[in-house]
């Protein structure tokens, strides 16, 4: 079949795919990548390069021939090291023989994660605003996408009350991420227990994404998979593209009791059969001396938190504090905008990327993605800029 026979013949594409939308962040892009001088505010992605030990035994792995596949699982060594690390850092022990899958990215686990628990017709909830791929994911698996809103009135953390208002007898699992990408929420000891209560009162199966559990700020991270009766019912994801700066690496994993990470790795070893080889010896250095590597491109982070949110306040814009990853997340609606026209407005005319809340799902209205993962210099010529795009509205 020729390609100017598929497109006019749409019914050859999968019905599952035919309403998936393109992703909101990636088509903004395209509009920025095709623009000269633009400081952009939009990227998930650190700033920082890779630690250069991380790199440097990257080279030499691949200098001495670890190149090869390696287990489905991943490299032994390499889930020893990581269940050593969960313990320590989420009081979560994992067996490395049966219970830890090395994958390639949290994106790839959170897609096994979806397809190992999901039935045609299942329900998965997950909170919105909330990063792009969750509610693709799970209609990729066939099943139903439930989303809970969150609010900034409560720092957009998810509350029980919502969740219970979404669930039904068809409701198979929830899906987390805190903190949180879009909007830098990170919850509380009491939101875990809250959802731990809840997950276990309606007997589901709770899929939390923490990649950016190592930028928490101001309070401690806690994992709703670490309190009691959780552990067997969770699903936990991690990896290393955010804390590290290794989001080339694609190196993530995901913990799970054995008979769950069994179907995952079902999945996975017919489909990317193993995590590349070099990654994998590349993860097994970060974790040689990870609080090191952290603490120093946490602090930066934090500098820029604060320095953005001090600006957003001088110029009028309201901003909840975000306590965890490396985003704010402003208010936009008292000028009179919607997040397309003001993100659009805000290119177009000062030549500043920053992603429309709505690419996050409809809870984003009213609101821009802004990420701090960019140098403190390009921070405040992109403020400078913004404060001269508000002021024109005025």
């Amino acid at each position: 079949m020729s390609t100017n026979d598929s497109k006019s013949r749409p019914d050859v594409i999968a019905r599952h795919l035919v309403d998936v939308p393109r992703s909101g962040i990636r088509d903004f892009f395209e509009i920025v990548n095709s623009m000269q001088d633009v400081i952009s505010l939009g990227i998930g992605e650190p700033d920082f390069d890779t630690p250069w030990h991380i790199r440097e035994a990257t080279i030499f792995a691949i200098e001495r021939g670890a190149t090869s596949y390696t287990s489905n699982l991943g490299l032994l060594k390499l889930r020893r090291a990581i269940a050593d690390y969960v313990e320590r850092t989420f009081a979560l022990r994992y067996d490395a023989e049966q219970e830890i899958l090395i994958t390639v990215g949290v994106s790839e686990a959170l897609d096994l994660a979806i397809r190992a628990l999901c039935n045609p017709g299942d329900e998965i909830m997950y909170h919105e605003p909330c990063y792009v791929s969750y509610a693709p994911l799970i209609q990729f698996a066939h099943g139903i996408p439930v989303s809970v809103p969150t609010s900034s009135d409560h720092e957009f953390r998810v509350t029980r009350k919502a969740l219970e208002s979404r669930v039904t007898p068809k409701t198979k699992a929830l899906l987390l991420n805190y903190p949180n990408n879009p909007t830098g929420a990170a919850l509380t000891t009491k939101d875990a227990q809250d959802i731990a209560d809840f997950v276990q009162e309606n007997d589901l199966i709770l899929i939390t994404d923490e990649i950016y559990a190592e930028l928490t700020y101001d309070r401690a991270h806690v994992s709703p998979a670490s309190l009691p009766g959780m552990r067997e019912r969770t699903i936990f994801l991690h990896g290393f593209s955010k804390a590290w700066a290794m989001t080339g690496f694609r190196a993530g994993y995901a913990c799970a009791p054995p008979e769950l990470t069994d179907a995952m790795m079902k999945i996975h070893q017919y489909t990317m059969l193993c995590a590349p080889s070099p990654s994998q010896e590349a993860a097994l250095e970060a974790l040689t001396d990870p609080e090191q590597d952290i603490a120093d491109m946490k602090a930066s982070y934090l500098k820029r938190r604060n320095f953005l949110l001090n600006s957003f306040r001088e110029m009028g814009l309201s901003c909840f504090e975000p306590h965890g990853a490396f985003y704010a997340f402003p208010s936009i609606r008292d000028t009179g905008l919607s997040a397309q026209e003001f993100a659009m407005g805000l290119l177009d005319q000062e030549k500043v990327a920053c992603v429309p809340g709505t690419a996050f799902g409809p809870s984003g209205e009213g609101f821009v993605r802004c990420s701090y993962a960019t140098a403190l210099d390009e921070l405040k010529e992109a403020v400078q800029r913004m404060a001269a795009f508000l002021n024109r509205l005025k």
